[in-house]
Formats: structure tokens, C-alpha cells, sequence
């Protein structure tokens, strides 16, 4: 696997990202990843430079591998945080929620590799006209924010569309997804919701026990008629924000602040108080393929690269 591109442009053993989950993906988690021969991510999300630096001088301390940072580019922080990537030392910066054309210099000077996430081939075609190294297509079956198409109708469209690697996203749960997605020509592939059990993800153990029992249907998105659709467990917030959304889009004038009231901080009631009920428990549709608990970030990455090969190998029995 390290024949990959993704491989050689990172110097990393396999071409596994670990998703930048908001709330989720800290140093702990992105360090052990990295250890383990992929690429770890901090999530930045909204949160203040202060916070991001700290998180990454923990990483350099923890690991002496690749590790990268995501930068959602629609944040309040978002200059000071291109700052901190540039001063200290991140190799890597995967970016979403806008194109990074307008510091693509200053990342290009520090010597960052950059790999935008996109969810159509016109945004993965305009990242690499802005210069982007590579890019994350994310299908919808992803946890979190979404797009509208699927990973195995959109990833081969893009592969054909651009001439820089691609990183697939969105229902990959284990080696068998991955093998699949490697055959649509992809370069490697980022996996989230597989890494919110992990030994070393620090989440509450409420959540995590959501995911575990989560079968193939308990995944929902809601937020579609605000733009912004978001997938998660099924709860009771859901329910709540189901219902608000259909109310007000019957109204000649919808309240969409209303919406927004319901969303704020419910990410972190999920993550951090365990609050399975009125909280945003992101995940993707392959909730229902992880039965796992307590696996490291190693034993996840060695199984998910032997069950790929294994699959890879058995599959060649078409052939003869």
C-alpha cells in the first residue's frame, strides 16, 4: 500500500485518513492514528486559535508522523487558524466548508500539503485548479454535514474528472469498503464513525454505546431544506428538528432561527456530557458495521489493511 500516492506524497505507511470530527478528533485520537501508519486529523471546527495550537503542539509531542488539521474555512477563527498551521509546523490541511484558493500561498510556502473535502466533481474540479494536492470526496452516507450524492456514484465520476489523487469518504467501515472504493480508483480513504470507538477517541462512553448498538436504519439527516443537511443517530432531538423543519417550511415566512436554536451546542451534549437524548450523535450509515468496542487505532488500521487485501485477493477468483 505505500506504492499508493497518497502514500508517497504524506510519507505514511497506509493511505487511511481518520475524519475530522468536531468535538472528537484531538490530539489523542490523531496522534494514535498516525502511529499506527495513517493520517490522523485534528478537527478545528469553530474553536479558537488557542485551543487548535495546544492541540497541535500535544500531537508533535505524542507523535512523529504526519499528522494534519482541518480547517472549516466558514469558522470566525478561520485567519488566525491558518496562522497557527503555517507557524507551526502541520504538514497536512484538509479543509471544508469553502474553497482555500485565497491562502493557497501562504499554505504552498510553508511547505503544507493541501486536500480539500469535496461533494461534486465542479468543487473537486475547482480545488485543483486552485492547487490543491489532493482531494476527500465525501458522499452522503457520511456522517455530520453531507452532500447529496453517494460515495459509489460520485467517487469514479471525480476520479475521471481530476488529475490529482482522491481520497474516498462516506460508508467505509471496514477492509470490504475499502477494497471497494480502491477499485473506483481511488488512492486511499477516510473513515470517521469507525474511529468514534476507538480506545484512544476520548467521548463520552454514552455515545459511544450508541454507536455499538446502532443497527443499519438508525442513521437520519435533517437540516435538508436549510442547505446545511446533517446526518446522525436517530433521537429525540431529531424527532424535534423533523418536525420543526416541516412546520416552518409551510409557512409563507419560515422562521429558520428557530432551527438554529435547536442546533446550537448539541454536538458537545453528545460528546462530552453523553447525552444520547437531545443531543447530535453525528455518524455515518455504517453505524450498523461497528461491533467493535475498545479496539486501538492500530488494530483498527492493521484490520481494516488485512481485510482489504484479504478481500482484494479473494475477489481474484473472477478472473481465472
Amino acid at each position: 500500500m505505500k506504492k499508493s500516492k497518497v502514500c508517497q506524497l504524506l510519507g505514511i505507511d497506509y493511505p487511511i485518513f481518520q475524519g475530522a470530527m468536531a468535538w472528537v478528533a484531538e490530539a489523542e485520537l490523531a496522534s494514535a492514528v498516525s502511529n499506527a501508519g495513517g493520517l490522523g486529523i485534528i478537527a478545528s471546527g469553530h474553536a479558537p486559535r488557542e485551543f487548535v495550537e495546544a492541540q497541535i503542539r500535544k500531537a508533535q509531542t505524542l507523535t512523529k508522523r504526519p499528522f494534519g488539521v482541518n480547517i472549516m474555512l466558514l469558522s470566525p477563527h478561520v485567519e488566525a487558524i491558518v496562522d497557527v498551521v503555517c507557524q507551526c509546523g502541520v504538514k497536512v490541511v484538509t479543509t471544508g466548508a469553502g474553497t482555500p484558493a485565497k491562502y493557497m500561498p501562504r499554505f504552498k510556502e510553508a511547505g503544507i500539503v493541501v486536500i480539500p473535502v469535496v461533494a461534486s466533481v465542479a468543487q473537486a474540479r475547482k480545488m485543483e485548479k486552485a492547487g490543491a494536492d489532493a482531494v476527500v470526496v465525501e458522499g452522503m452516507e457520511a456522517g455530520g454535514h453531507i452532500g447529496k450524492l453517494t460515495t459509489l456514484a460520485l467517487v469514479p465520476q471525480i476520479v475521471d474528472a481530476v488529475s490529482i489523487p482522491v481520497i474516498a469518504a462516506g460508508g467505509i467501515g471496514d477492509g470490504r469498503g475499502m477494497a471497494a472504493v480502491l477499485m473506483l480508483g481511488v488512492e486511499g480513504v477516510q473513515l470517521g464513525t469507525r474511529f468514534l470507538v476507538a480506545k484512544e477517541t476520548v467521548i463520552h462512553q454514552n455515545f459511544k454505546k450508541a454507536i455499538l448498538k446502532a443497527r443499519d436504519i438508525d442513521t437520519t439527516v435533517t437540516g435538508i431544506s436549510t442547505g446545511h443537511p446533517v446526518r446522525g443517530l436517530r433521537n429525540k432531538l431529531t424527532r424535534l428538528y423533523d418536525q420543526a423543519e416541516r412546520e416552518e417550511m409551510g409557512k409563507e415566512k419560515p422562521n429558520w432561527e428557530r432551527l438554529e436554536d435547536l442546533g446550537k451546542g448539541v454536538l458537545k451534549k453528545a460528546v462530552i456530557d453523553g447525552d444520547t437524548v437531545n443531543s447530535s450523535m453525528m455518524s455515518g450509515q455504517i453505524a450498523g458495521l461497528v461491533k467493535k468496542e475498545g479496539q486501538t487505532c492500530q488494530e483498527i488500521i492493521d484490520e481494516l489493511v488485512s481485510e482489504c487485501c484479504d478481500t482484494i485477493e479473494q475477489a481474484t477468483r473472477w478472473l481465472s
